[in-house]
């Protein structure tokens, strides 16, 4: 395993996901979780990663994936690795049921001792994985603190289906992020707005500087009171799983050096690309480019 006395660029962490997913193309078997996801897409642009993440012994060939690839990876070694299943049911994308059957279990802040970072990124799949005090911890540090909403609106049920339930610690939490992510059924839950403009807006009031908000068409982000869009160009869509987890990783890997309406531009590109394939982003930074210049700098 790596040193933990290096400084990095990002920090991504959350449990890794045995992912079944199930659509009209099949059923498929994943290597899942957003820290898989995002760490691909901000190393793939160049950035120093470290991947934090709980999972079963039996699932370690993620961490030689991860590895391979120049990421550094703590692990954090749990009894079951957390087990999900996608269900697409139609073809609208954005409509899909979620269903966790295991869980690696919950963070503490001691799994992140001798690590120092730009920014961290919480990326985790359920509320229960990362305790409010874990948040307060990590704002302590001298770096930008991102979230993806999923993790803390998302809360098992007794069939064990994932809903969005009613969240009291959120302007606690909130109150404590630089950005934030969410997609648009998210916003929509946490404000009540269906306008993901308004929605926001509303969200940066409870204390997130930035916003970034994903929908089928493509990602809104509102930054120093400013609207910047991106629409996603996807040639065929086959791995919609992972989409608002790449997203975000690459927003902020750009986002470290570059102002929001160009952060945003370069997280659309990869994430469309990523969505043509199934998995995490696997290709490198010239294919992005590319893109780049075909379909955002015409």
């Amino acid at each position: 395993m790596a040193e933990s006395s290096v400084f990095y660029d990002i920090i991504i962490f959350g449990n890794y996901t045995k992912d079944t997913i199930v659509s009209a193309g099949g059923t498929r078997f994943v290597d899942g979780g957003g820290f898989n996801y995002g760490a691909h897409a901000a190393a793939a642009l160049g950035l120093k990663v470290a991947a934090v993440t709980r999972l079963a012994r039996e699932d370690f060939h993620v961490v030689r994936q991860l590895e391979r690839q120049g990421i550094d990876v703590f692990p954090r070694t749990t009894p079951t690795s957390t087990h999900m299943r996608l269900e697409y049911p139609t073809d609208n994308v954005d409509e899909r049921i979620l269903t966790c059957t295991k869980s690696a279990g919950p963070y503490s802040l001691d799994q992140f001792e001798g690590l120092k970072a730009k920014a961290i990124l919480i990326n985790a799949s359920i509320r229960e994985e990362v305790p409010p005090e874990v948040v307060e911890g990590l704002r302590k540090w001298d770096c930008l603190l991102v979230a993806d909403a999923q993790g803390f609106v998302r809360i098992t049920a007794p069939d064990h289906r994932l809903i969005y339930g009613n969240w009291p610690e959120k302007e606690r939490v909130l109150s404590r992020l630089d950005v934030l992510k969410a997609d648009a059924v998210e916003a929509e839950f946490l404000t009540g707005k269906s306008d993901i403009r308004k929605a926001a807006k509303r969200l940066a009031d409870w204390g997130p500087r930035e916003i970034v908000l994903t929908h089928r068409e493509g990602i809104l982000v509102y930054a120093e009171d400013q609207y910047h869009e991106a629409a996603f160009h996807v040639k065929k869509l086959v791995g919609r799983s992972g989409r608002g987890d790449t997203c975000i990783a690459s927003y902020m890997a750009k986002r470290l050096t570059e102002p929001p309406e160009e952060a945003i531009l370069w997280s659309a590109a990869l994430t469309s690309l990523k969505m043509e394939a199934e998995g995490p982003y696997r290709g490198n930074i010239s294919d992005v480019q590319r893109l780049m210049e075909q379909m955002y700098r015409s």
